[in-house]
């Protein structure tokens, strides 16, 4: 696929920059920030979900705003203190990939909110995807969308979304 053609697919996909997610889910996506990391207006990351337990328990977990630490200047929140204990000895080992954009969005070019239930954990790191549609289309080439995110990323971390 040309580069002009995966943008109009991940634009389609991503229902035009909208910020459609599960009902519940808040959005935190700030399309003008020029932030490398995807944080709400608190500075809390992946919509308030433990980055340590999609590693241990292999599946999104609502953490607690009592139990937090901060990392590159993102808060996380955690299910418990064992989970905040594990984070805090080793964040990076537990930060998401690309600031907690988008996995596929940065695999092209852009920086996308998530939808902190669309994950995989590969190789020992943490992707999310927007949206369902995003994660199938990123799980078709899992290794080709991450070395394309992994050479991307660095050239649009500092950018602001609505300028990619």
């Amino acid at each position: 696929m040309n580069r002009s053609l995966s943008t109009l697919a991940l634009t389609l996909a991503l229902g035009l920059g909208a910020a459609v997610l599960a009902p519940g889910i808040a959005i935190a996506f700030d399309p003008a920030s020029t932030a490398a990391t995807n944080v709400d207006s608190a500075r809390v990351a992946l919509h308030g979900h433990d980055p340590v337990a999609y590693f241990t328990v292999a599946k999104p977990t609502p953490g607690d705003a009592s139990l937090a630490a901060t990392h590159e200047g993102a808060t996380y929140h955690f299910a418990s203190v064992e989970n905040l204990q594990a984070f805090q000895a080793d964040p990076a080992r537990y930060a998401p990939q690309y600031g907690g954009f988008c996995a596929f969005g940065v695999a092209v070019g852009g920086k996308f909110d998530i939808d902190p239930t669309q994950f995989k954990v590969v190789d020992g790191r943490l992707f999310l995807n927007k949206n369902a549609d995003v994660a199938k289309l990123w799980s078709k080439d899992v290794t080709g969308n991450v070395a394309k995110a992994d050479q991307a990323w660095p050239a649009i971390s500092a950018v602001a979304p609505q300028a990619l």
